[in-house]
């Protein structure tokens, strides 16, 4: 059995992702995340590869945790509930981790990186993201009978855009309102009923 690591990831990570927020993504170097962390720099060096390589983990868990938490809400029987409960994850998950929330509303891989996501990072990417895109056609044929472009569309307004709006609105004020959760399933639940072809 590997011995326990002596210098947490997620610690590492949350050093990484207050940096960025605080005073953007430069200021985030190997160096800083180091001295933040309380991890040496060739302890970064060795588990993440590079400063890339740290601040792509940081903002994947984020996603990851934002996912676990959509996911979970996935699995109502009734289709309309479950989208709603997909919206109203996504508060909470703002709500629960809000560092998480901003890094993810604010910037994007490419904002993080230096010379942008690679191929690696795609491809890790296109695969966490897969189950929530095949969520939310399973959602659009249940709704709707059929998941064309517009039918997905259509359910991705009322789970996908409207939380991202709502969240982005309220992301910086000290914390979410809690009137929140109620109105967003009551504005996913009436986009996922009203919708017509």
């Amino acid at each position: 059995m590997a011995p326990p690591r002596k210098h947490d990831t997620d610690v590492i990570l949350d050093a990484a992702r207050t940096l960025v927020l605080a005073d953007g993504p430069r200021a985030a170097s190997v160096a800083a995340i180091a001295a933040a962390s309380g991890a040496p720099v060739g302890t970064l060096y060795h588990r993440f590869g590079n400063r890339n390589g740290v601040l792509t983990e940081a903002w994947l868990r984020a996603l990851t945790r934002f996912q676990q938490r959509v996911m979970a809400g996935a699995g109502e029987q009734d289709p309309v509930e479950a989208g709603v409960a997909m919206a109203v994850a996504a508060v909470r998950f703002g709500r629960e981790l809000p560092d998480d929330a901003k890094l993810l509303l604010n910037l994007r891989p490419s904002d993080l990186l230096d010379g942008g996501p690679d191929a690696e990072f795609r491809g890790r990417l296109e695969g966490m993201n897969a189950p929530l895109f095949q969520h939310l056609r399973r959602l659009a044929r249940d709704l709707f009978g059929r998941d064309d472009a517009r039918e997905i569309d259509a359910v991705s307004r009322a789970v996908v855009d409207l939380p991202y709006a709502a969240l982005r609105r309220h992301a910086h004020a000290g914390e979410l309102p809690e009137w929140l959760d109620a109105d967003l399933a009551e504005a996913a639940r009436t986009l996922l009923t009203s919708y017509r072809r």
